[in-house]
């Protein structure tokens, strides 16, 4: 049993968690008959027949595909929890057979040296926000052939196989039998490892395996989080994109327009408050109170009373700014028009507490 890394090992750590970062996030167009190649042999490797497999640009077109496509007697399996994936056949397999191989062999303080260092993030937000793009995105359109049904979309993608998924242990695992020379399964290994590097997402059923290529552009702030301005931050070869600001994903009426061009009347008609603020932030506050004509009412502490004299509503327009202090995030919030102090703003938005009591309260 290993119990301490020495520290060449230990200066190789980045280097494998770089690798398996660069092949989660490669914009490289899959070879096809690779991928075709690693599908079907996964698919033998569990006792399954090699399945049809179909191509397609993104894990949109792949949903579209499948909602087009599916039989009434594969919803009624869905219906009744029939697992049918390879996500739910395949990925256990290889788990148990890895996991129980590779942590038997690491001691205590190596294990939990091994979860501190191997763990993305770019992989896992990336992976997250296609996943919730592609849910939003079918919860707001009706299928010709299976209408109602976008909710078999969510339940595809719960059970698709996705690369980034998978990144987060990859690395580690390649780790140890790389540089530890860790007995393990060397098939299971050389198989799910193929997976991973030659294939986008997957969808695999029974008889067919639908394989998405990688997105043509992915682009991250200087903190790695997903971030583009006026552009998508993930775009796929058949125009399926998706926008985000500092890693906040925003609908495509903002994201295709530079922040630059944000008109700052957008922030009186959004109710979100996280589109709120990232609106703010990429406005700027002072253009915000020059656009909408706002003057200064009140103050109190970290919070202003603003109103807004621009005839944009038919009534006065209140806003209370707050700025978080450990942040320095700017809010804002409208409020009604009767109020007359910062600190009335500040009991309405809190359902009448006043902000004395908020220690008490909490």
């Amino acid at each position: 049993m290993i119990e301490k890394l020495t520290p060449e090992q230990e200066a190789l750590i980045p280097v494998y968690r770089d690798k398996w970062r660069a092949i989660a996030l490669s914009t490289e167009r899959i070879d096809r008959e690779k991928a075709a190649n690693v599908v079907k042999a996964a698919y033998v490797a569990i006792g399954f027949e090699e399945p049809e497999i179909v191509f397609c640009d993104s894990p949109y077109a792949a949903c579209n595909w499948m909602l087009k496509r599916l039989s009434p007697q594969f919803i009624d399996s869905y219906l009744n929890n029939e697992p049918n994936s390879l996500e739910s056949l395949f990925s256990p397999h290889i788990f148990k057979e890895l996991s129980s191989k590779l942590y038997q062999q690491l001691g205590k303080q190596v294990r939990k040296q091994f979860l501190n260092c191997f763990y993305g993030m770019a992989d896992s937000l990336l992976n997250y926000e296609i996943h919730k793009g592609l849910i939003e995105k079918f919860c707001t359109q009706v299928n010709e052939q299976i209408e109602d049904q976008s909710w078999l979309i969510e339940v595809q993608l719960n059970n698709s196989f996705r690369l980034e998924n998978h990144g987060n242990w990859m690395d580690g695992n390649d780790f140890c039998i790389s540089v530890l020379n860790i007995i393990h399964p060397q098939q299971e290994w050389k198989r799910f490892k193929s997976l991973i590097q030659e294939c986008g997402w997957v969808f695999a059923y029974d008889d067919i395996c639908i394989v998405c290529d990688r997105p043509l552009h992915l682009r991250f702030d200087n903190e790695n989080r997903l971030h583009a301005e006026g552009e998508p931050a993930i775009e796929f070869i058949d125009g399926y994109s998706l926008y985000s600001y500092h890693g906040v994903t925003l609908p495509e009426k903002y994201g295709k327009i530079h922040p630059q061009q944000w008109q700052a009347e957008w922030l009186l008609s959004e109710e979100n408050a996280e589109l709120r603020r990232v609106l703010i932030q990429g406005i700027g506050y002072a253009r915000i109170c020059e656009e909408l004509q706002a003057i200064e009412l009140d103050n109190w502490q970290e919070y202003t009373l603003l109103k807004i004299n621009n005839n944009l509503d038919i009534e006065p327009i209140y806003l209370l700014k707050m700025t978080c202090p450990s942040t320095g995030f700017i809010h804002a919030l409208r409020v009604p028009p009767n109020m007359n102090s910062a600190r009335e703003a500040i009991r309405w938005v809190n359902w009448e507490i006043d902000p004395e009591e908020f220690g008490v309260q909490t």
